[in-house]
């Protein structure tokens, strides 16, 4: 774990976890949650709560056969990507890790945790990531431009109004 991995993490709010199953048979799955819900519990190992959701238990069923996980990270605004290599135990029952792991205002149910021992990670080539920027990036930018558009209507009413007290 490195500061630059750590602070990459904080703003993740979604990822891609891959497993395969003791016959080599892939699976990915999308996981998200509040920005930073990807947690650093140390130099070498990453947590995550899981959430309910589609109950079909695949990742799970793969990690008690085969523990050998990826985990895929995208920053499509600065067209970045963090791919990370480890294994990955399933915890139940550790309310005080937990608690580490949920944030106040996310309604999700947690049913346990997913901790991810790092053995490798690389931050690759930014060729071909086509820049997107989500609502919350975009929220700010268009609030300006609405407020410059305001102000030049209101610019451009007391123009009219002069021309016509002119006339």
């Amino acid at each position: 774990m490195t500061d630059d991995l750590a602070e990459f993490l904080a703003t993740r709010d979604t990822l891609y976890l891959a497993s395969s199953n003791a016959e080599g048979q892939p699976y990915i799955q999308h996981r998200g949650g509040p920005k930073g819900f990807l947690v650093p519990l140390d130099d070498k190992r990453l947590a995550f709560a899981d959430f309910s959701g589609n109950r079909q238990y695949i990742s799970i069923g793969n990690f008690d056969d085969n523990p050998k996980a990826f985990i895929f990270l995208m920053d499509y605004r600065n067209k970045r990507r963090i791919k990370i290599w480890g294994d990955v135990e399933v915890v139940e029952d550790d309310p005080e890790l937990i608690s580490k792991l949920v944030f106040d205002d996310y309604q999700g149910k947690v049913e346990r945790a997913f901790i991810f021992t790092i053995e490798a990670w690389v931050s690759n080539c930014p060729q071909n990531i086509i820049q997107r920027w989500s609502e919350d990036e975009m929220e700010p930018l268009v609030d300006a431009m609405k407020g410059r558009i305001d102000k030049l209507e209101l610019e451009n009413d007391a123009l009219r109004a002069q021309l016509t007290d002119k006339s």
